[in-house]
């Protein structure tokens, strides 16, 4: 069986994102980022005071390696900024000594579009081995046309597939992010196989987070579930491919005093603002939120500020969690997003969990139980 690939340094490297542009080509339906606009662009000047603070403050940051993070928006918009603020990350850890020279990377999740085009692709060339680029395309061109939609309601799914090729001969083992909504549930299997047969071999998916789900829709996806799992199986393609929704390791009961982590890393990542704030993720940025205020916990001029940093480096499942969700006996797996907590939550608090995907993670559990009993049966395995 194929093994999902390992995230370089996971759970090892401290993430640092640059909001570098709130602006996108794309106004896909599902996106969390609420505040999109063409206004908000990083300067340089911003960059290179926050790079110069992180690399100055190392008891701060004292883990050995690091990722670079570029989001918009859309990054790749701002391709000539990013290259310049890489080009200054280097040389300064170069200068400095510092331990990140020889271990860090530079991440993007991009919507694709502006993937041939010659500035990305000599930045590419220039960065390739410190890179993980993976474009998002969410499966057929029906699913995939459905949310991710330019501003005239246009789909953008041939403007997207036709950089796959290339993408795919440049970083062969790259996977792809797809996203479920309520609306695009039927769709699921068929999309799956479709990006199977594109080449990607690893698709991570995943449902929203927000409270967009409705009457019917989880056993609709359990259905979607088990028919995937079904041609996965029959046609052995398990050997080469993998899809995140099947996992050995979900659906069991937690023991919160054994595995009482928070499922994010939201505090113990920094994300950075074209004003030069700094957020303990980016789903704490205004942009990123529907009903809440931001929350800053400092900026480029006076650091990070420890006491408004101190409650999300507390945050563990329990703390969070209702009895249900502790008691709950396929709790493993179950995902939630921090800054979703905070915005969905009933007052300004980042200790109450939404439980909006608690009956698509149960369908999830069911299938997921389906497609392992099926193909340990198979292998002779039970």
């Amino acid at each position: 069986m194929k093994k999902q690939e390992n995230i370089w340094e996971d759970g090892r490297a401290r993430n640092i994102t640059f909001i570098v542009t709130k602006e996108c080509q794309l106004a896909c339906k599902y996106c969390y980022l609420v505040g999109k606009n063409s206004k908000e662009r990083m300067s340089f000047d911003t960059a290179k005071e926050a790079i110069d603070y992180i690399l100055l403050n190392k008891e701060l940051f004292p883990e050995q390696s690091v990722i670079f993070d570029f989001i918009g928006g859309e990054p790749f918009l701002e391709i000539d900024l990013i290259d310049k603020i890489c080009d200054y990350i280097k040389v300064s850890l170069y200068e400095k000594g510092h331990i990140w020279f020889n271990s860090y990377r530079f991440n993007f999740s991009t919507n694709g579009l502006m993937y041939d085009d010659a500035r990305v692709q000599r930045y590419i060339h220039k960065n390739y081995q410190h890179l993980s680029i993976g474009i998002t395309i969410d499966g057929t061109r029906k699913k995939h046309d459905l949310n991710r939609i330019y501003k005239n309601g246009k789909g953008s799914y041939d403007d997207v597939v036709r950089n796959i090729p290339l993408w795919l001969k440049q970083f062969p083992n790259a996977s792809t992010k797809v996203t479920i909504s309520s609306d695009d549930i039927p769709y699921i299997k068929e999309s799956v196989l479709h990006l199977y047969e594109l080449g990607i071999t690893e698709v991570n998916i995943n449902c929203v987070f927000e409270n967009v789900w409705k009457e019917g829709d989880a056993n609709l996806f359990e259905d979607q579930l088990i028919q995937l799992a079904d041609v996965i199986i029959d046609d052995d393609l398990y050997e080469k491919y993998t899809c995140s929704f099947f996992q050995e390791n979900i659906g069991r009961p937690l023991d919160c005093t054994l595995q009482n982590e928070n499922w994010c890393g939201a505090g113990r990542m920094l994300a950075i603002d074209a004003q030069g704030n700094f957020y303990p993720c980016t789903r704490f940025a205004q942009y990123s939120l529907r009903e809440k205020p931001a929350i800053i916990i400092g900026n480029i001029k006076e650091g990070i500020n420890k006491n408004k940093l101190r409650p999300f480096l507390s945050l563990d499942r329990c703390t969070q969690s209702t009895q249900e969700c502790i008691n709950c006996e396929v709790a493993e797996g179950c995902a939630w997003c921090q800054g979703e907590n905070y915005d969905a939550a009933d007052t300004n608090t980042i200790y109450q969990r939404s439980t909006a995907i608690c009956k698509m993670h149960k369908a999830r559990v069911r299938a997921n139980n389906y497609y392992w009993n099926r193909l340990n049966y198979k292998l002779g395995l039970m």
